[in-house]
């Protein structure tokens, strides 16, 4: 397979003294944009809970008997006190709890985040830094990262082999800086940024899985 070859940072700011090989199968092909709103579409919908409930005319408290009889009282026929037009009664059609999954095919899921992940490093939203060995867990020393990288004020997604402490509290109060680990990544988590950050170990896994369809 052909490789390409991406630029890679310290966290200084400055370029390291060595590139990353990355698979063009995964970071250079042809953006398929259906696949990326079927993907992104069922992943916002599984975010869903479903829980909501309305009550029927069987849940409604209240006696079932008939209020009075069918005629001769001069006025409308009525069943029951809880039907859905007489106030107090039971909701028409109501919402109830269900499950909003929409499956997709793994090979379509696999594709949209190919696909995202090409439109990154085609656009150059795409950076790389060796690793994110921070030395405290200090907002100040994440902040100094950012600036250096001239990516302070950006919505950011970074993407890492294994989230450490030291990464996740320095970065958790920094507005537009989400943490996610490679592998679980979703396809609205590489879209949802101007930026996409990863560390080599970060990027490589996510390059070896994808390569073989996953």
């Amino acid at each position: 397979m052909k490789k390409i070859k991406l630029d890679v940072y310290s966290l200084s700011g400055k370029k390291a003294n060595k590139k990353v090989e990355l698979d063009t199968s995964v970071f250079g092909l042809e953006p398929n944009e259906h696949s990326i709103y079927l993907a992104v579409n069922s992943e916002m919908a599984a975010m869903r809970q479903g829980t909501h409930s309305s009550k029927t005319k069987g849940e409604v408290r209240g006696t079932g008997a008939k209020p009075w009889r069918q005629k001769g009282t001069g006025r409308a026929r009525i069943g029951y006190l809880r039907n859905p037009s007489r106030v107090h009664g039971s909701k028409a059609f109501g919402p109830k709890p269900h499950s909003y999954e929409k499956k997709v095919n793994r090979k379509v899921k696999a594709l949209a985040r190919k696909s995202v992940l090409s439109k990154k490093y085609f656009n150059k939203n795409l950076m790389v830094v060796e690793d994110f060995s921070f030395k405290s867990m200090k907002t100040k020393e994440a902040v100094s990262v950012l600036s250096n990288l001239d990516l302070l004020g950006k919505k950011v997604t970074i993407l890492v082999g294994e989230i450490g402490d030291n990464l996740f509290y320095s970065m958790r109060n920094i507005k537009g800086v989400c943490i996610v680990p490679a592998l679980t990544a979703s396809t609205y988590d590489l879209l949802d940024n101007n930026i996409l950050l990863a560390d080599l170990v970060g990027i490589k896994s996510l390059n070896d899985k994808l390569v073989v369809g996953g």
